[in-house]
């Protein structure tokens, strides 16, 4: 039995649909809590062979879904753009409800299309909350700064230095004299702008350390790579996740969008780099290539010489360093993995 969950914030949908006549069986109603959760449990218990599919597991669905895993289940993730499908396809105008949903999402999990099974959240879970944080964080230090410009370039003729920083904006400060209700003002607001700003940059550092000690205790060797810091490193394996689920080197280049593709054809052939993929990792690759590239004594760097010398433009080297990058990263990331499997095997021997 397929039990299809339609989540939402304040209620959760089930539907369990007979994967062999893909009919619905039984239905319920839950409230979105622990309550309603051992609810939805001893209601399952009726069908002792199942298997949940739950729509939008890393999102809405994440709580109950992560709460089954943790309790031996098999659970789906099932993409709303998957039971939007499926609702397409069938009959019923169209309609849509809860129970329409939930029963979408097991029809789909039923048929193996675009379902993955979720897992237990792990480093990859731990790597994703820092980096978003950090770059919801660096994000709100971009802003604060933009307003300390504005409000520095009408107390000063020219403003502020470009690189602003809370340390020379306060020096700055201290050498203004309001002359007016409004200069007065706005001094204020820059001080409290700056006090902003100085918090951001401790909130900044304290994220980067916390990276620093999850790093090590995952004990990857990424940050051996020229260009890869704690930062960097973060958002390749918080991005990545698992990297053996890539089936190969070529697959995860084309995941990051750092594979060129063909966009002419015949004598004159000619390649760019594609613009889908996870935009941020491929971020992540171009940095890392553009560090390298500024590093003379890199082997980015002399690599990227070498693809100059044999009448490559600019652009055309660096897509070839990226895709080169992105191979060596997978394969860091894959010879990590294997290496912490030994480990843990020995480590469950010894126990």
């Amino acid at each position: 039995m397929i039990i299809g969950i339609d989540p939402h914030k304040m209620s959760h949908t089930a539907n369990a649909v007979d994967p062999a006549t893909n009919t619905t069986t039984a239905s319920l109603r839950i409230d979105a809590s622990l309550v309603g959760y051992r609810e939805l449990m001893r209601w399952s218990k009726q069908f002792p062979e199942r298997r949940w599919a739950v729509e939008n597991a890393r999102g809405l669905g994440r709580h109950l879904a992560q709460w089954l895993v943790a309790r031996g289940e098999v659970v789906l993730d099932v993409p709303c753009s998957a039971t939007a499908r499926v609702r397409e396809l069938s009959r019923g105008s169209r309609r849509k409800t809860d129970v329409i949903d939930a029963a979408a999402a097991a029809s789909v999990a039923a048929l193996h299309g675009d379902a993955t099974v979720v897992t237990a959240e792990d480093h990859t879970t731990v790597f994703a909350l820092l980096e978003e944080r950090r770059a919801n964080v660096a994000a709100q230090r971009v802003r604060v700064a933009n307003q300390l410009h504005a409000v520095l370039r009408d107390l000063t003729p020219g403003g502020a230095a470009l690189a602003i920083t809370a340390k020379s904006a306060s020096t700055l400060l201290r050498s203004i004299r309001p002359a007016s209700p409004a200069e007065r003002t706005r001094k204020e607001l820059a001080q409290d702008l700056v006090r902003e700003l100085r918090t951001a940059d401790a909130s900044l550092g304290d994220i980067e350390a916390r990276m620093t000690v999850a790093l090590d205790e995952h004990g990857t060797r990424l940050r051996e790579i020229d260009g890869i810091g704690a930062v960097t490193a973060v958002r390749l394996i918080g991005r990545t996740g698992v990297a053996s689920r890539f089936a190969s080197e070529h697959a995860f280049a084309t995941y990051a969008g750092a594979a060129p593709i063909e966009i002419a054809s015949g004598e004159h052939a000619r390649h760019r780099l594609s613009r889908a993929g996870d935009r941020r990792l491929n971020s992540a690759i171009h940095l890392i290539a553009v560090t390298q590239v500024r590093m003379r004594n890199s082997i980015g760097r002399a690599y990227f010489d070498k693809k100059i010398a044999e009448g490559k433009t600019r652009n055309e080297a660096m897509r070839c360093l990226k895709r080169r990058l992105a191979n060596h990263i997978w394969r860091m990331m894959i010879a990590d993995e294997r290496r912490r499997a030994v480990v843990d095997g020995g480590a469950e021997i010894a126990a």
